[in-house]
């Protein structure tokens, strides 16, 4: 059938219950479809045969990144970085699992358009980060076309500071520079997301939202939806580690953004130059299928973004010569 909203994600439609029937999604498609548009977040077993080896060399590979003395079974840590971002222009295991096939197939057909990875985040210890929404730092129009996926790289234990999430909290109201007061476009903010903050307790307290904790098991992934309101636990022990890999993905045919440094009310966008992780392609702005330059102060951005991605493939050239 046809769908009259194809503005809007398949698994974040109104129209959903109508428009799955006419998917031909298989039940464990079906079943993470459901949860998706339920409760903004789906939990599933990682489709990679070679996930434990590729985990062990990602171990192995990016431990001296993060100044841990991972050796030590006693030593603190959480005082050393506690996250490396976009790993994958470096290590192919990282890579591998941003780009993995099947869970591309899987996201295209839950929000009806192609999906590909533009970021990814691997972390030894819990980020402790506070309940947030992704919409703030990676949105799109239309809206709601973003989503991540959080892979378990080790059993979580409750005091490794496990992830956290408000479900259902996908269908409030995205928070924007205009719903909260503040001007966003060329701002200075020493995190993108604070904010927002008062906003988001204030509709935790008129929910009566209750956090919950995913105490995942080694291999386990979980997708969640744009504006689900997530975040990091409290570590009660940090002489433990919560190895993780993060990957966000955004789909076609549509302008790539981030609120927190935008007016959208004005036409003014702080617009991204994004490079799929799957081909080091550059994924353009696009609208109903034209493409939307940035001003022209931006558009030096976008050459810094192809030559970046020529020193990308340089280098993995030169690692598939070692």
């Amino acid at each position: 059938m046809i769908n009259p909203l194809p503005g809007v994600p398949l698994v974040e439609s109104p129209l959903f219950p109508m428009l799955r029937t006419a998917q031909e999604m298989i039940a464990e498609e079906e079943r993470i479809a459901t949860s998706l548009h339920e409760n903004g977040y789906a939990v599933f077993d990682f489709p990679d045969a070679d996930l434990d080896a590729r985990i062990d060399r990602i171990k192995h590979n990016l431990a001296p990144h993060y100044r841990i003395d991972f050796n030590d079974l006693e030593s603190d840590k959480t005082r050393g970085e506690r996250r490396i971002q976009d790993a994958w222009t470096f290590d192919e295991d990282v890579r591998s699992i941003a780009a993995n096939q099947a869970v591309l197939d899987l996201l295209s057909k839950l929000y009806g358009r192609r999906a590909f990875p533009f970021q990814t985040l691997n972390f030894p210890v819990g980020t402790q980060q506070e309940a947030h929404s992704d919409s703030v730092h990676f949105s799109s129009l239309p809206e709601r076309f973003m989503c991540g996926v959080w892979l378990a790289m080790e059993d979580i234990a409750p005091d490794a500071g496990p992830l956290f999430y408000h479900p259902g909290s996908h269908r409030w109201p995205i928070m924007t520079n205009a719903l909260i007061g503040r001007r966003g476009y060329s701002s200075e903010l020493n995190s993108a997301q604070d904010p927002y903050g008062p906003a988001w307790r204030a509709l935790c307290d008129v929910y009566g939202s209750q956090a919950e904790t995913f105490l995942a098991r080694k291999g386990q992934a979980l997708i969640w939806c744009a504006n689900l309101l997530h975040g990091g636990s409290r570590q009660a022990n940090p002489r433990l580690t919560r190895w993780s890999q993060v990957t966000h993905y955004y789909f076609d045919d549509c302008i790539y953004y981030t609120p927190a440094f935008s007016d959208e009310a004005l036409g003014r966008l702080h617009l991204r130059n994004l490079v799929s992780v799957d081909d080091g392609q550059l994924r353009r702005n696009r609208y109903l299928d034209e493409e939307v330059l940035p001003p022209p102060t931006l558009q030096a951005n976008a050459r810094h973004i192809s030559l970046w991605r020529r020193v990308v493939r340089s280098l993995r050239a030169r690692k598939a010569r070692e």
